[in-house]
């Protein structure tokens, strides 16, 4: 053996002892800022159910156990390592930990926000760093009828979708309506809530007036005041879309004192509350749950698999946050699986996410989900509204009577702002 072969196999047995030593190289992950509730009176009925959802997904991903064409491991191969961030404490305190989000922990991307108000003030944020961003939820259709945005999505419908199916659910089921309440919230989402109900309604019931037009504050808890104001108006049906703790508490107060035995409850996004409050939850009342969710949803093998999933996990079924996070998570996927094809099987830049994602259209438990509005930016979705009834045989309230409305019939098209849309009398609805 010569002396050069003897100097090769000694640097040889080194370096294989080095590498024996070393920690394996790591896979290379997808980062992504979860965002919502998990404090606060949004946090028990909707955030956190929310936050349980995507975790429930996010490990089917990574384990390979979605179906098609969610099948692939993580997102496109990468693991997904996701961040968990609480939005509770107002929208300055959001945009803060949006940017630490970006900046500290480097994510590849944010999906999150529920609150209106927090939507509209990190929206541009992210615009501003050039980073992507998915919103789940949050309802008022400002963010993409008065901005425009390249780095921000937002994957379901906006709220002028909740309250058009409303107003068409009643006049379908030729419900009464010479008078309405209204009780929401006061912020973006409240606002805007009361003002679709109330132009859908001036063009489906034009004779019927709007009485107590009531806007408490978000997270009152305590609705006395509130609830004598309807009881002293009288009136056929009495609107809200009061969310999370806020609902809870309004629903329990004015039911103890027999507003629901004198109006009817028509509410824009109560599914989330009917485990929790079970036989407490009024007879008859006609609920939407900003889509096609929970005991509202289609019947597919993906919606079957979802349900089954969440059931066996949570011990009970999906609604809506779980529907909008998982509708949320699963833009996403493909839209990073559909750049990697394109980019050679590279981690996406921002640029090509976004890219990706505009105008697209992927199946969901929902139903479909299209990026129609917003230049691509926004969603349309179909939904669903239904009545409610407490089964004491399954210890559970139901939902029956169930009308599906088409993205098309209840979401304003691409070249009008939903309000300008509803004061129009609804052009180019696509009705069944």
């Amino acid at each position: 053996m010569t002396h050069t072969t003897k100097l090769w196999r000694r640097a040889a047995v080194a370096a294989a002892v080095t590498l024996a030593t070393l920690p394996a190289m790591a896979q290379e992950t997808f980062k992504v800022g979860v965002v919502s509730f998990l404090s606060g009176q949004a946090a028990e009925s909707f955030g956190v159910p929310a936050v349980n959802a995507g975790k429930l997904l996010i490990e089917a991903f990574n384990t390979g156990k979605a179906p098609a064409p969610y099948n692939k491991t993580g997102f496109g191969g990468l693991k997904i390592e996701p961040i968990y961030v609480d939005e509770n404490g107002g929208a300055t305190k959001q945009v803060q930990e949006l940017r630490n989000l970006y900046d500290r922990e480097k994510v590849d991307a944010v999906i999150g926000y529920v609150g209106s108000g927090d939507c509209l003030a990190v929206a541009p944020v992210a615009e501003e760093m050039k980073k992507f961003l998915i919103l789940y939820d949050c309802g008022t259709p400002r963010i993409f009828e008065d901005g425009k945005y390249n780095y921000v999505f937002r994957t379901a419908a906006h709220a002028a979708m909740d309250n058009v199916a409303l107003a068409r659910y009643l006049k379908a089921r030729n419900i009464k309506v010479d008078k309405f309440n209204m009780i929401n919230q006061d912020y973006a989402w409240g606002q805007d809530s009361k003002k679709d109900f109330t132009l859908s309604m001036q063009q489906l019931y034009p004779n019927a007036k709007p009485e107590a037009d009531l806007l408490p504050k978000f997270g009152a808890g305590q609705y006395g005041t509130e609830v004598s104001a309807l009881l002293s108006k009288p009136a056929d049906v009495v609107h809200s879309s009061l969310w999370g703790g806020d609902l809870q508490a309004y629903i329990l107060q004015a039911g103890a004192r027999g507003v629901f035995q004198k109006q009817i409850p028509v509410f824009s996004a109560a599914d989330h509350v009917l485990v929790t409050l079970g036989e407490k939850f009024p007879n008859g009342a006609i609920l939407g749950a900003r889509g096609a969710y929970g005991l509202m949803s289609p019947k597919s093998a993906l919606n079957d698999w979802w349900f089954d999933l969440h059931t066996k996990a949570q011990g009970n079924y999906p609604a809506q946050p779980a529907y909008r996070m998982a509708q949320g998570l699963m833009g996403l996927k493909l839209a990073v699986e559909k750049a990697m094809a394109a980019n050679g099987g590279k981690k996406p830049t921002p640029e090509q996410l976004a890219a990706a994602l505009k105008g697209s259209t992927w199946p969901a438990p929902g139903g479909q989900v299209t990026m129609a509005l917003g230049d691509g930016q926004q969603a349309i979705q179909e939904t669903a509204i239904g009545r409610t009834r407490w089964d004491a045989a399954k210890k559970m309230v139901v939902v029956e009577d169930i009308q599906r409305f088409p993205a098309e019939c209840v979401n304003p098209p691409a070249n009008m702002k939903s309000e300008d849309w509803m004061k129009a009398g609804f052009p180019g609805a696509k009705c069944n």
